[in-house]
């Protein structure tokens, strides 16, 4: 839904937009072939790997803003977007000093994460650490990153099915009636600034 409302605010600045989920393709994270890193060779700076990324990777070499998204498990993103940010940054890393990109331009990335956790627990559990790593592999590769965190969400319709003793249902719905529209205003706020200029 977030991601969404990003794309609903690109698309409000004239953006043409398109929604990618990772889910729906096969593929698997680098395997460290090293292909795109081979002197003179012909998949130097691009992911030698030929799976369902592939036709992606050559979209968002035509992108202008791309904007990623992710629930929290286990204190990191999903594993398919771990993979996903695998192939997609490294292809590009240079192993130069100081670091460079090949990414042949510079663009606008974002990054929008939901967990189940309070702000107060995520800063407890030192999540930032993994999401400013991220963040400086975004902007190293493209120009520039930045990032929404959208807190204690609503993971159950009905709380009553699950055993999740630990959540308080009331206070998780009345948390999405109020809190999560404003969690949308700023994804569609993200979605525009990313989409300007």
């Amino acid at each position: 839904m977030l991601l969404e409302k990003a794309l609903e605010g690109a698309k409000s600045q004239g953006a043409r937009t398109k929604l990618i989920h990772l889910y729906d393709l096969n593929y698997k994270g680098c395997i460290s072939c090293f292909a795109c890193k081979t002197k003179g060779g012909k998949s130097y700076g691009k992911c030698a790997v030929t799976d369902d990324l592939t036709p992606i990777f050559r979209q968002i070499e035509g992108a202008d803003t791309l904007i990623f998204g992710s629930p929290i498990y286990l204190g990191n993103v999903t594993g398919e977007m771990h993979s996903f940010l695998e192939r997609l940054v490294f292809q590009y890393l240079t192993y130069t000093d100081p670091p460079d990109s090949l990414f042949e331009r510079r663009i606008k990335t974002g990054f929008i994460y939901t967990m189940g956790v309070t702000e107060e627990f995520m800063n407890q559990l030192g999540y930032s650490q993994f999401m400013n790593m991220i963040s400086m592999f975004l902007t190293r590769t493209f120009g520039y990153s930045e990032s929404l965190c959208c807190f204690d969400t609503l993971q159950f319709k009905d709380y009553s099915k699950y055993v999740a003793p630990r959540f308080d249902p009331v206070s998780k719905a009345k948390r999405r009636k109020e809190v999560f529209p404003h969690d949308c205003q700023k994804a569609l706020e993200m979605g525009q600034r990313l989409a300007k200029g």
